[in-house]
């Protein structure tokens, strides 16, 4: 089910990031990922997080899925300590896109109703819809019926997160996290993607995780992280005018080096 899903999904980027930590980090028993963050996510709203690789973009899906809860502090939703949830009530307001569209080796029909088993033929068309699949599902010669591979390894990249993104809006979430979910595309691929996005995020509450600025701009609320701290927040706008960490990473795409090195960056 989804809940595996999720959990599978955590663990093995949990396995990959501990790979990169040192001697000393691997012994500790628990490390400390945040200093004093605090913020707000609106309902209904975009809010983005984006940092340097380490700075707990990640962790912070982890937390509010409850794949591990803090030892400090509080993470209330309407007001109430997600602790009072249980771990699979909580999961059914959410749905989560991730990098790595976890697909089975199944047809894509029985894909899409791990999100909803009594999905109707009519209900899993109008999520592919949305989300731009429709167009090559239709292509296939058994369309929903068809088998995709492990982990629909006979889809391309692309096709795979529009999959995902299908079986997302099938679920119909009040919460949608999207996790790297661009990141590994193609131009073509991700300008599918964000035309999707447009119209599954509207009017939901949505958390989005990334390294491309490209798919941030639009965010009502972008928080910044890095080594373990929240550095500064604000739109897109308001952002570029301090000038400090998320400006600079906005740089990028112009070459300006040295202002990276700046804030350590690049070396």
């Amino acid at each position: 089910n989804l809940h595996s899903y999720f959990d599978k999904y955590y663990e093995e980027e949990e396995e990959s990031k501990n790979k990169v930590l040192d001697k000393e980090a691997q012994n500790t028993k628990r490390l400390k990922v945040f200093d004093n963050v605090s913020f707000t996510i609106e309902p209904g709203q975009m809010t983005a997080f984006v940092g340097p690789s380490g700075a707990g973009k990640t962790t912070i899906a982890s937390l509010l899925m409850r794949f591990f809860d803090p030892d400090q502090g509080k993470i209330l939703l309407d007001g109430i300590d997600i602790k009072k949830f249980s771990q699979y009530d909580l999961r059914l307001q959410m749905g989560l896109v991730s990098q790595s569209a976890y697909l089975f080796a199944n047809s894509i029909e029985e894909n899409l109703r791990y999100a909803k088993p009594d999905a109707t033929e009519e209900e899993m068309w109008r999520a592919c819809k949305i989300a731009r699949a429709d167009e090559f599902i239709e292509k296939l010669d058994k369309g929903l019926k068809t088998t995709i591979g492990e982990r629909g390894v006979k889809l391309s990249g692309g096709q795979r997160q529009r999959l995902s993104l299908a079986r997302t809006i099938l679920r119909n979430p009040k919460i949608v996290i999207l996790d790297e979910a661009t990141s590994a595309l193609d131009s073509e691929s991700e300008m599918y993607i964000q035309q999707a996005l447009t119209e599954v995020l509207r009017g939901r509450t949505s958390i989005v995780i990334a390294h491309r600025l490209s798919t941030v701009q639009r965010s009502d609320k972008i928080i910044v992280l890095k080594n373990q701290h929240l550095l500064e927040q604000g739109t897109h706008q308001q952002l570029l005018k301090k000038d400090g960490l998320y400006a600079s990473l906005f740089k990028i795409q112009s070459g300006d080096v040295a202002k990276l090195r700046e804030w350590d960056l690049v070396r």
